[in-house]
C-alpha cells in the first residue's frame, strides 16, 4: 500500500494535490497525468483521494523563473499548432491582451523570400511586429499566451543567441500583459514579445554579411525604414495564415486581429484591407507550405 502526492508538470496550469492509496503489482507513478493515463490491466486497485484545485495561476516569466518563460504571440503564434512547431513543449496555451502596443505589418521578413512567398513587385512582403504606442491602455491587441521551458532561451531577461536566431530582426522585450484566465483579468509582468527594432541593431547584432544574404540579395535595402506612405503590404499567405489562426481562437480574438492590426500607414486596419483585397483569403498557399501557412 502506497501514498503518492502528485502535481501538474506545467507551472501555469491550475494544479492538483492528490493523495491516493494504491494496491498494485510492481507499478509506480510519479505524476497525476501518469496515474490517469495508465492502463491498469489486471491490477487490484483500491484508492481514495481528496482533490484541491485552484484557479490562481502562478506567474512565471523571463524575470522570475529559470525554468519557464511566458511568450506572447501576435501573429502566427496565435495558432497553437503553429506555436508547437516552434515550441513543441509549450503548455497552458490561452488568450490575453497586450496593452500600450500596436500590431503592425511594418517590415519585410527574410523568411518570406526564402520560402518564395514574398512579392517585391506589389510589395506584399511584410510581417508583423508590435510597437509601443504610448500610455493609453485602450491601444493594444489580443494575443496568445503560453509557457515554454527556458532551455537557455533567456538569461537574466536577455534573449539567448539561439532564440535570437529564430527571431533575427526583432527586439525581444518583456512587457506587461492581461491574462484572460486570471480572476479579474489580472495584469502581469514579464511576457516576452517580438517588437520593432532598427536596421542599426540588426547590423550590430549580425553584421553586414548577414544583412546582404538575407535582405539585400532580394533587393531589400532596409528592414525597418519603411515609411507610412511606402505602400508596403502584408505577405499574402502569411496574412491569411494569421487571420485563420485568429478566427480559430474565437470571435474576440478574430475581431481584434481585424480591427487592431494595421498596415504600415498605422491607419488602415486589416479588416479594411481584406475588404479591398478579398482574393487573399481564398488563395491557397503553395503546396509545400500549406501546412505551415494553414492557420
Amino acid at each position: 500500500l502506497s501514498s503518492i502526492c502528485c502535481a501538474s508538470s506545467c507551472p501555469m496550469k491550475p494544479w492538483f494535490d492528490i493523495t491516493i492509496s494504491l494496491l498494485f503489482h510492481d507499478t509506480s507513478f510519479s505524476t497525476s497525468e501518469c496515474i490517469l493515463g495508465q492502463s491498469l490491466g489486471n491490477h487490484c486497485i483500491k484508492f481514495s483521494f481528496s482533490l484541491k484545485m485552484t484557479n490562481n495561476s502562478r506567474s512565471f516569466s523571463s524575470n522570475n523563473s529559470e525554468d519557464f518563460i511566458t511568450v506572447l504571440g501576435l501573429g502566427s503564434l496565435l495558432s497553437e499548432r503553429s506555436s508547437r512547431t516552434t515550441f513543441p513543449n509549450l503548455c497552458n496555451f490561452r488568450l490575453g491582451r497586450v496593452p500600450n502596443y500596436r500590431r503592425v505589418f511594418g517590415h519585410p521578413a527574410s523568411v518570406f523570400f526564402q520560402n518564395d512567398v514574398a512579392n517585391s513587385v506589389t510589395l506584399e512582403m511584410s510581417s508583423l511586429s508590435a510597437e509601443y504606442a504610448g500610455d493609453d491602455e485602450a491601444t493594444g491587441f489580443i494575443c496568445s499566451i503560453f509557457e515554454v521551458p527556458n532551455d537557455m532561451m533567456m538569461k537574466d531577461g536577455i534573449p539567448s543567441v539561439a532564440y535570437l536566431e529564430r527571431e533575427e530582426e526583432f527586439d525581444i522585450v518583456s512587457v506587461p500583459y492581461l491574462d484572460f484566465t486570471a480572476i479579474g483579468e489580472k495584469k502581469r509582468e514579464g511576457g516576452i514579445l517580438c517588437t520593432r527594432s532598427s536596421d542599426e541593431t540588426f547590423l550590430e547584432r549580425w553584421g553586414k554579411e548577414r544583412f546582404e544574404k538575407h535582405y539585400k540579395k532580394y533587393g531589400i535595402h532596409t528592414i525597418w525604414g519603411w515609411k507610412p506612405d511606402s505602400g508596403l503590404r502584408p505577405c499574402a499567405p502569411y496574412l491569411r495564415h494569421c487571420v485563420l489562426a485568429a478566427k480559430a481562437m474565437g470571435q474576440e480574438c478574430y475581431d481584434s486581429f481585424l480591427d487592431e492590426t494595421f498596415l504600415v500607414d498605422r491607419t488602415t486596419t486589416i479588416r479594411s484591407y481584406l475588404e479591398s483585397n478579398p482574393q487573399i483569403m481564398i488563395t491557397e498557399p503553395p503546396p509545400g507550405l500549406r501546412e505551415r501557412y494553414g492557420g
